[in-house]
């Protein structure tokens, strides 16, 4: 089983900035999928980014233009930038390991955005 641990979160003011970090375990790590999903409090979870092991990616229409999903694969990272950030940003940020293989997901960090 992949262990995928996030980093990251906090509070911020609006307009302002977070990157989020997920580093997963394993040796094929360039070879997985990567996504971030958020949840906030009464919603359903929405795909936030995900990003291929050629290096695609696609975006919520939400945070297009304001989100950077990007990897590291020397160092089984993945990382979430994000820029501009608005109070409905606020939500608990998932990390989660796609194929190949079962997937895995992180415990969650929290993103807190204040107006």
């Amino acid at each position: 089983q992949v262990q995928v641990v996030e980093s990251g979160g906090g509070l911020v003011q609006a307009g302002g900035s977070l990157r989020l970090s997920c580093v997963a375990s394993g040796s094929i790590f360039s070879l997985y999928v990567m996504a971030w999903y958020r949840q906030a409090p009464g919603t359903q979870g929405e795909l936030v980014a995900h990003i291929t092991s050629g290096g695609s990616t696609v975006y919520a229409d939400s945070v297009k233009g304001r989100f950077t999903i990007s990897r590291d694969n020397a160092k089984n990272t993945v990382y979430l930038q994000m820029n501009s950030l608005k109070p409905e940003d606020t939500a608990v940020y998932y990390c989660r390991k796609l194929g190949p293989g079962p997937d895995s997901w992180g415990q969650g960090t929290q993103v807190t955005v204040s107006s």
